[in-house]
């Protein structure tokens, strides 16, 4: 996505006053750089876990651009892309553009029939992910999906079927932690116990819309499954993480559409309840209306509440102080703390997942983890209450 930038001010050049003649608020003077304290040190970042040509892996269905972030992970993690399957030209020449060792599939029973190939990732259009990696899984391949991994729950059922039959893993690249150094940072520390037992997380996870450069399907809500469904399913993987609960249920859910009157399918504007299985709670708000003022595409927030202390993640920007992203703030008895971990905890699931999946064991996510995320964006989806 495009980047935006915060104009600044020369300094000396103009007082506060100059520059906002008519609304009297006084000047204020620069911040001073901030200095981090803090008693936490993320871990060293990981490197490949594997050898060219031990992870095999494939690309199809680039329907979202999300498939580049999933891939590009997978590589940093030691893995070799081998192929690509996507029907549109456009697409698959922009991605073969960047990726040039993927070799190009006429169809994805191409990739489905090499036995070298163990894992296949996909950013499909969001209805279409749940069918998809039922195929790959019948195929014996693993599956690596964009989130939301599913838009119903009869698709959840039967992936949840299909898994459970082949052994194949359906697993699902929640983002928003799993590429957040600070997100991953937080995770450490919740298990580490600084915080004591989680009480409560709140999250906020704003995007820009940049309506002109989203494809048709994207406002339909039967193809991209609602907000609280798309979006909505990162929070849900964080809450669950966080609060360390196997299960939730919706106390509350809410959709509406306030600025797209020419998208009647779509929705910007969500929000929920939940409560877990162990009496954490969890609060999101979710939405379309990042302004073009700021410097990144969302300025993403997560709040988690222990019984012996808070932490907040500032994940892409702080605003109007820092464009840098990866801020954690931590209070506990010991004081107050702040660490920007940006580069220095890295992104350790791809790792994780390809040993597991060479292995067949669970240590980057459990099967049963990712599909309950799944399943409860899509039950707080179809209890929304329409606001709009």
């Amino acid at each position: 996505m495009n980047r935006r930038h915060f104009i600044t001010r020369a300094a000396g050049a103009a007082t506060a006053g100059s520059i906002f003649p008519s609304t009297g608020f006084p000047a204020i003077a620069p911040s001073s750089p901030r200095t981090e304290s803090t008693a936490y040190v993320p871990g060293p970042k990981p490197g490949p876990v594997v050898k060219p040509g031990e992870f095999v892996f494939a690309a199809a269905h680039l329907d979202h651009g999300h498939i580049t972030g999933q891939c590009s992970a997978l590589i940093a993690a030691g893995a070799t892309l081998k192929w690509v399957f996507e029907p549109d030209a456009k697409k698959r020449d922009a991605f073969v553009g960047r990726f040039k060792q993927a070799k190009v599939a006429r169809t994805l029973d191409e990739i489905l029939a090499d036995p070298e190939v163990k894992l296949v990732t996909a950013a499909a259009i969001t209805s279409e992910r749940g069918p998809i990696g039922c195929r790959v899984m019948a195929a014996g391949k693993d599956y690596f999906t964009d989130k939301a991994p599913f838009t119903t729950l009869e698709q959840l059922a039967e992936a949840r079927k299909v898994a459970a039959r082949t052994g194949q893993k359906y697993m699902v690249y929640y983002g928003e932690r799993l590429t957040s150094e600070a997100a991953m940072f937080a995770t450490d520390l919740v298990n580490a116990g600084v915080l004591g037992r989680v009480v409560q997380i709140a999250g906020l996870g704003p995007h820009r819309l940049n309506k002109a450069t989203r494809p048709a399907w994207f406002f339909e809500r039967a193809k991209y499954g609602g907000i609280l469904c798309d979006i909505g399913s990162h929070q849900c993987e964080q809450f669950l993480t966080y609060a360390g609960a196997s299960d939730a249920t919706v106390v509350h859910a809410a959709v509406g559409n306030f600025a797209n009157p020419d998208a009647p399918e779509f929705e910007d504007f969500g929000e929920a309840s939940f409560v877990g299985n162990n009496g954490a709670t969890n609060q999101i708000r979710v939405d379309w209306f990042t302004p073009n003022g700021l410097s990144t595409w969302g300025d993403g927030r997560t709040f988690i509440l222990g019984t012996k202390g808070y932490l907040e993640l500032r994940k892409y920007v702080d605003v109007a102080r820092e464009k840098r992203g990866d801020q954690v703030y931590i209070v506990d008895d010991k004081g107050e703390h702040h660490i920007n971990v940006s580069g220095r905890v890295g992104y350790r699931f791809f790792g994780e997942f390809i040993l597991d999946c060479l292995n067949r064991t669970e240590k980057a996510m459990t099967q049963a983890h990712a599909f309950r995320a799944g399943e409860l964006c899509v039950k707080a989806q179809a209890a929304a209450q329409r606001l709009t």
